[in-house]
């Protein structure tokens, strides 16, 4: 409401009267807000001013004049007041906004905390890229295999204890023989049928068994499998590469071993040891895999003549290379998605 009295009469003190009023308002106006609020009270319809401007059809014509002017100019004056104050308002607000938004680009910035990358995503480009830096290909495949890339065509007998359901994820109905894969040897086999030779080829992924979820089992883990395919290729090779791979993963000292063993792919098989130099504890042999010469069937089995052509291949889990290199003792940490888990290892394994 306006503080100007009320007035029915038009005279020049009832109209100083209420445009003093007004410019009261207008300088004691501190927002644009307070502004709009004091245009209301003073110069909108049923203000003192609209008033008085409403009298004038009660004033004689010989007098309209006179008083048309008085307000009139009052209300110009008023009027431009107004404009003059939200100028003036309405650029300190701009400037207030301006200032509260403003951001020091050369201070650090307050972001938020930000995730990190896994240590088995580090620790598996790391070792492609020594593969690589030997001039071998990387490969990838479907996690959903077929059961004759992932058994038959890698020489698997079809009572072998690994095709059976308490082995393996054998996805419904079983008799489209689909199967989670349990290794990434259907890449090998898949490398063979699509590439040309000679073939080297490493295949790194994610595999699937039903183990149980401990310390040192996972149902869902990583590998890193290879496969060479080309003339003249002997165990001297493999044991050179892998020898290779061991020293550059866990230092100058590393070695490996072969102990015999059977796999139905290879023809001969061993276990693959590790020798660590820096293990926690002391050095020492570690099983790290399996390796061998590849099985002439599975050579067939690719279309691949294996009087002229011989092979090796080898597999490793990455998560057992990550526990003896960096000395976890709980492959359940690395399954549980805790940022704090992969923080240790920063931005290297």
């Amino acid at each position: 409401m306006s503080d100007a009295p009320e007035t029915t009469e038009i005279t020049p003190e009832a109209v100083n009267s209420a445009v003093d009023a007004a410019l009261e308002a207008i300088a004691a106006a501190g927002d644009t807000a307070t502004l709009k609020a004091a245009r209301s009270a003073h110069s909108a319809e049923g203000s003192p001013l609209a008033k008085l401007n409403a009298r004038l059809r009660d004033v004689p014509n010989d007098k309209k004049a006179e008083f048309g002017k008085l307000v009139g100019q009052a209300r110009g004056r008023v009027n431009q007041a107004f404009a003059a104050r939200e100028e003036e308002l309405a650029a300190a607000e701009t400037v207030a906004r301006l200032e509260a938004e403003r951001v020091d680009i050369t201070a650090l910035a307050a972001r938020a905390r930000v995730g990190a990358r896994h240590p088995i995503s580090l620790l598996q480009e790391q070792i492609a890229d020594i593969f690589v830096g030997m001039g071998w290909e990387i490969a990838e495949g479907p996690e959903l295999e077929h059961e004759w890339f992932n058994f038959d065509a890698l020489n698997f007998d079809v009572d072998h204890p690994a095709r059976q359901m308490q082995d393996t994820f054998f996805v419904d109905p079983v008799e489209r023989h689909l199967v989670m894969r349990t290794h990434t040897s259907p890449v090998q086999v898949r490398s063979m049928l699509e590439r040309d030779l000679p073939l080297y080829v490493l295949c790194p992924g994610r595999v699937y068994r039903t183990d149980e979820f401990d310390a040192t089992h996972l149902p869902v883990f990583t590998q890193f499998e290879g496969i060479v395919v080309d003339k003249g290729i002997t165990m001297a090779h493999l044991k050179g590469t892998l020898d290779h791979a061991a020293k550059v993963l866990f230092g100058a000292e590393a070695k490996t071993r072969f102990r015999a063993n059977f796999f139905p792919f290879t023809e001969p098989s061993a276990e693959l040891d590790l020798w660590h130099p820096t293990f926690k504890g002391g050095a020492r042999w570690i099983e790290w895999g399996g390796c061998g010469m590849i099985n002439p069937n599975v050579l067939r089995a690719a279309g691949i003549d294996p009087e002229e052509y011989s092979g090796f291949a080898f597999g490793m889990g990455i998560e057992r290379t990550l526990m003896f290199r960096s000395d976890v003792q709980d492959m359940r940490d690395m399954a549980e998605g805790d940022v704090r888990f992969s923080e240790q290892f920063g931005m290297v394994v």
